[in-house]
């Protein structure tokens, strides 16, 4: 990309999360191609995607095997409407994912991102109840520190003041329960402690609100905009349990940590349980086409089905159910089964626990390292302001793509990076910590 044309696109392109006027000082960086684990730039630099573009990547950039699925698809259907239509990518793809709930949640609906997931689950959760004669039932809980998208009804369950603070007259808040984040743990506490203690929180609120609760959201194991927030399986069980007491609809936001991130392809599965709704989005097309799915069970189903279209779920988008988008999520799913990449990844992501000690656990700055699945981080103490800014840019100096979220550091690679690539990530890591301290 030639200077003018950088030129032209800082003034045509608006980005987002991103205050324009720092691109004064940090303009974005042009890419031009990818392969594997690496992004190449304009200028023939190659970058190490640390952070699998915005958590999306799982099997590299230009993946043989979902292109050839791609292409295949071109030559038969690139879109047709869902309403009143089906077509075999849609209903494979739905097949394939209630399977992987053991048919607990058998029935998806579709659209085009993480927050759109967000909004169809809790309208969903709502009508439902509506339509069983509990219109009361129409407030949400969420965890401190979630976040669950930005569009209006999903800021309504995210607790990120820089999201939420700017919109609030367009939003209805939910009320939110102290997050079962580990790092709140006092002294003599384990994260199990940490985690019960949080449920003593949600039960005591459901004890005093639960007629009027619709749904409780939360992101299982990790909550990643609140800086990549681990806490113990035992948390989900025990939500699971109040929100079959209250009768309450748990959803699990999947949208990060699905897919294999945490350990498990679902992350939810590590406490044995199932929600009653499940947002999919990030990973399930392998970083290729915009695609979300929201998984439910068939009692939620049954309460739209009705010759009353007013009982109906009443939400749309053009593009719902695309299939070039469906058959980039069956490649994935694909890669998945033949490869055993859940059984691979284990040995990655020790690995990646082995280099998080190994590099950072005794640095001075370092607080809070900790790992779940293909997923680690630590903090940065005393980091100054422009902490995040001053890393990325540091970290591409030295060759990958790093973007910490506030004074979090996180590493989130594709699954395809290798144990040389691995290394040479977190050596770009340390010489971006050093270059930004020193």
């Amino acid at each position: 990309m030639s200077a003018s044309l950088l030129q032209r696109s800082l003034a045509a392109v608006w980005h987002p999360c991103t205050q324009m006027k720092h691109h004064e000082t940090l303009p974005p960086v042009p890419i031009v191609g990818g392969e594997g684990a690496w992004l190449v730039t304009e200028d023939g630099q190659r970058l190490l995607d640390g952070i699998s573009s915005w958590w999306v990547n799982l099997f590299g950039h230009c993946n043989p095997r979902i292109n050839a699925a791609l292409r295949e698809q071109l030559d038969r259907l690139e879109h047709a409407m869902l309403a009143g239509f089906t077509h075999p990518p849609v209903v494979e793809l739905s097949e394939r994912l209630g399977a992987l709930t053991d048919g607990a949640l058998g029935h998806a609906f579709y659209a085009s991102d993480g927050a759109s997931a967000t909004e169809i689950a809790l309208k969903m959760s709502v009508h439902a109840w509506r339509n069983q004669g509990l219109p009361q039932k129409n407030r949400f809980l969420c965890l401190e520190g979630g976040y669950h998208g930005e569009t209006v009804g999903a800021l309504a369950v995210t607790d990120v003041a820089l999201f939420r603070d700017a919109y609030a007259p367009l939003v209805r808040q939910a009320d939110t329960v102290p997050s079962p984040d580990a790092r709140r743990a006092v002294a003599g506490e384990s994260a199990a402690d940490v985690a019960r203690r949080a449920a003593g929180a949600l039960a005591a609120r459901l004890e005093a609100e639960g007629e009027y609760v619709a749904a409780f959201i939360l992101e299982p194991l990790v909550q990643g905009a609140a800086g990549m927030a681990m806490h113990d399986p035992e948390y989900l069980r025990l939500a699971r349990a109040l929100c079959d007491r209250y009768r309450v609809h748990l959803i699990c936001d999947e949208i990060a940590v699905g897919c294999g991130r945490t350990g498990t392809f679902f992350a939810h599965e590590q406490a044995g349980i199932r929600p009653d709704l499940l947002c999919l989005s990030k990973g399930i097309s392998g970083g290729y086409l915009p695609l979300s799915v929201v998984l439910c069970r068939e009692e939620i189903f049954r309460a739209f089905y009705d010759d009353d279209t007013r009982r109906g779920f009443l939400h749309s988008h053009s593009y719902t159910g695309n299939p070039l988008a469906c058959r980039a999520a069956l490649a994935t799913l694909d890669i998945f089964a033949e490869d055993d990449v859940l059984a691979a990844n284990r040995g990655r992501a020790a690995l990646l626990g082995r280099l998080l000690a190994e590099t950072f656990s005794a640095h001075a700055a370092v607080r809070h390292p900790r790992q779940r699945g293909m997923i680690a981080a630590f903090e940065v103490a005393d980091a100054p302001p422009d902490f995040s800014r001053r890393f990325f840019a540091a970290a591409r100096e030295a060759g990958a793509l790093l973007r910490p979220i506030g004074n979090t550091v996180y590493f989130m690679p594709p699954y395809v990076m290798g144990e040389a690539e691995l290394r040479a990530l977190f050596a770009a890591a340390a010489h971006a910590l050093a270059r930004v301290l020193g």
